[in-house]
């Protein structure tokens, strides 16, 4: 294991990633290099098709890359086996999907205990849920629950492992403008009082503005990496 550099938290090395389907090959990414320092906020922004899920699956350990190196925390994710990617998904990231991905048949509560039974330093459930605003919504079932409401109960369950990483895969997609406002809110929030690293995906170029550093995909590569000198509030972004 390499020596950690928080300026190298994550840190991507010529990646290629390459489907195939059949006879036919079809290059999702290639040549990706960037790095993302600790505690910060990454915007990865780019139009639809352009390779940023797959960028996420693979560093999130749910996908392998064909050629190159992905880094988290100095331990190089690429070279994992089968098991050590379970125990990176189970221990290492918290994630968090367009779509909620919430149990129908559990509470709020129950929804964010179960996450905490699976990693190794947990935080307590409650005082998650009272970090997003639900404490009065715990004993609610999703079906109960606006959309807005379901995403802050997802948001709870992947903070509640403690990760060393946050995934959000447009996070507000399914959402309403100010409902979608609120949940970027607390992602920033988040990030600022804990100083979790966490990184965003989305097709919406106005949100680079939150961000410590964005990264630009466009056709399978980094079209454009910079940090960003003065990030803005999420209440200050109009779109």
């Amino acid at each position: 294991m390499e020596k950690t550099d928080p300026a190298r938290f994550v840190e991507f090395r010529n990646v290629k990633k390459v489907y195939k389907m059949g006879e036919v090959s079809i290059e999702a990414l290639h040549d990706v290099n960037f790095t993302i320092k600790k505690g910060e906020i990454c915007v990865i922004v780019g139009p639809s098709g352009a390779g940023k899920t797959t960028l996420l699956n693979i560093l999130g350990g749910m996908d392998r890359l064909t050629s190159g190196q992905v880094l988290l925390d100095g331990a190089e994710v690429s070279s994992f086996s089968r098991r050590e990617l379970a125990s990176y998904r189970r221990y290492d990231v918290g994630f968090v999907f367009q779509f909620y991905n919430l149990i129908q048949n559990l509470t709020a509560i129950e929804n964010v205990e179960l996450a905490t039974q699976i990693c190794r330093e947990p935080l307590d459930p409650m005082a998650v849920i009272d970090q997003v605003g639900l404490r009065d919504r715990a004993l609610n079932f999703p079906s109960q629950l606006s959309g807005g409401e379901q995403q802050r109960v997802a948001i709870a369950r992947a903070l509640a492992k403690n990760p060393k990483l946050l995934l959000c895969d447009e996070p507000t997609g399914a959402l309403d403008y100010v409902t979608g406002k609120q949940i970027l809110k607390l992602l920033q929030d988040t990030a600022r009082s804990t100083g979790m690293t966490v990184i965003i995906i989305t097709h919406n170029s106005a949100l680079t503005a939150m961000a410590d550093r964005v990264v630009r995909i466009r056709s399978g590569t980094v079209a454009e990496q910079y940090e960003n000198e003065h990030p803005v509030s999420v209440e200050q972004i109009e779109w």
